[in-house]
C-alpha cells in the first residue's frame, strides 16, 4: 500500500493533525487477555474524541508478539474491528496506526498482517537495530515501505529504542511512503535532529507528531523555523501519539482543540498553556514512573484505568512491570492537584455502554 492509496479523510487527518492514544493491553486478574476490556478501552478513545488508535506499540506491551503469549494478530485484530464498527456506527474516520517491530523479516511480515487487517499505517520502532548502522537502517525501512505507509519512530532508550542522528531522519524522509514521524527521545536536542531533517528533505507532506510525554503542550505550541540548504522553512508539530493519552483521554481532546484553535489564531500565547505544561509534565512524571527511569510506566497508565474501571488489574503480561513503591501515592497527589486533567465522571456515565458493546 502506498500512501497515495489511504482515503483523503485518513490522509488530511494525520496532515492536519489528531489525537492519537497508544493504546494499553487489557488483562484479567490471571494475566490473560480481556477482550471485553480491551474493546471497551478503544470505544472511551473514540468516544472521547481521539482522531486515531495505534495498537501494538509499547504501550501495548511489546511482549505480545512472543510465543508464549501469541496475542500479536489477535490484539491487533480485535482493535481494527473495534474501530470499523465505530466508524460504521458514528460515520467518523479514525487513524488506524499498527506498531511495527523486530529485523527485516520480522518487521516485514507484521506491516503485511497489519495492512491486510485494515491499519492505515506502521508505527516502525528500530529497537531491534541496537547497533547497526545508518544503511542497515535506511536498507530497513524502504523495505518495510513497501508493505504498508510508516511512521518513522525515535524512542528513547529507556523505553527499549536507540539514539538515531540528523543524517539519518535526513535520509528516512527521503522515503517516499514515510507519512508521519512521532518524536519520542524526551530530549530537546534530538527532537531537533528530527525536525531539521524532514525539513532538509524537503518533505512538508510528512506531519510532525510529538511522543515526547514529558513536553507535550509546549511541542503544539511551538513554531520550529529552520535554516535550510533551500532557505528557511517553518514547520509545527501538528498532533500527539502519545502513552500518556491513553488516559483521561476526554480532557486531552479538548485541550488539543483549543491549542490548535489559539495555533491557527495567530495571536500571542496565554500564559495558561505554560501552567498546563508543567501540570501535565508533572502527571507525566508520575504516570510514567520517570523517578525509576519508568520502570513502572505500563503500570501506571493501567492503575489509572483500573481505577476508573476500563481494566481489571495493573499486571502486565511481563511480571516485571509493575508499579514502583509509592507510585500508587504519588497518582492520588495527581488526582487532588490536578482535577480538570482527569475524566473520571465521563468514564463512570459511559463506561457500561462500553463494556456490553
Amino acid at each position: 500500500m502506498k500512501k497515495a492509496d489511504l482515503p483523503e479523510s485518513i490522509r488530511s487527518t494525520v496532515a492536519a493533525g489528531t489525537v492519537i492514544p497508544a493504546h494499553p493491553l487489557a488483562l484479567d486478574i490471571d494475566r490473560q487477555f480481556n477482550e471485553r476490556h480491551q474493546r471497551a478501552l478503544t470505544r472511551y478513545h473514540l468516544n472521547a474524541g481521539a482522531g486515531g488508535v495505534a495498537i501494538g506499540v509499547h504501550s501495548t506491551q511489546f511482549e505480545i508478539r512472543d510465543p508464549a503469549f501469541g496475542l500479536f494478530e489477535k490484539v491487533l485484530s480485535i482493535g481494527s474491528e473495534t474501530v470499523d464498527q465505530y466508524v460504521r456506527d458514528n460515520g467518523r474516520e479514525i487513524v488506524k496506526v499498527a506498531g511495527v517491530c523486530g529485523r527485516t523479516e520480522q518487521a516485514v511480515s507484521e506491516a503485511a498482517f497489519v495492512r491486510d487487517t485494515g491499519y492505515h499505517a506502521g508505527l516502525l520502532s528500530l529497537a531491534a537495530f541496537k547497533d547497526d548502522d545508518d544503511n542497515t537502517l535506511i536498507a530497513h525501512c524502504h523495505r518495510v515501505a513497501e508493505e504498508i505507509p510508516i511512521v518513522g519512530f525515535y524512542l528513547q532508550p529507556a523505553a527499549g529504542g536507540r539514539l538515531l542522528g540528523y543524517e539519518f531522519w535526513r535520509r528516512f524522509a527521503e522515503i517516499d511512503n514515510v507519512i508521519a514521524v512521532k518524536m519520542a527521545p524526551f530530549n530537546r536536542y534530538q527532537t531537533l535532529d528530527v525536525i531539521r531533517g524532514v525539513c532538509e528533505a524537503g518533505r512538508d507532506d510528512i506531519a510532525l507528531y510529538t511522543g515526547n510525554d514529558d513536553n507535550i503542550i509546549i511541542d503544539l505550541l511551538t513554531t520550529y523555523r529552520i535554516a535550510t540548504t533551500n532557505g528557511t522553512v517553518e514547520r509545527r508539530i501538528v498532533g500527539g501519539l502519545l502513552g500518556h493519552w491513553a488516559v483521561w483521554t476526554q480532557p486531552v481532546v479538548e485541550q488539543f482543540e483549543e491549542i490548535r484553535a489559539a495555533r491557527e489564531s495567530g495571536a500571542a500565547i496565554d500564559p495558561k498553556w505554560l501552567v498546563l505544561a508543567n501540570q501535565v509534565t508533572d502527571a507525566n512524571a508520575v504516570l510514567f514512573d520517570a523517578a525509576n527511569n519508568f520502570r513502572g510506566c505500563l503500570s501506571g497508565i493501567n492503575e489509572v484505568l483500573r481505577r476508573q474501571g476500563l481494566v481489571q488489574t495493573t499486571a502486565c503480561l511481563s511480571e516485571n512491570e509493575q508499579l514502583s513503591p509509592g507510585q500508587a501515592g504519588e497518582i492520588d497527589r495527581i488526582y487532588r492537584s490536578y482535577p480538570h486533567l482527569t475524566d473520571d465522571d465521563f468514564v463512570r456515565a459511559n463506561l457500561d455502554n462500553w463494556l456490553s458493546g
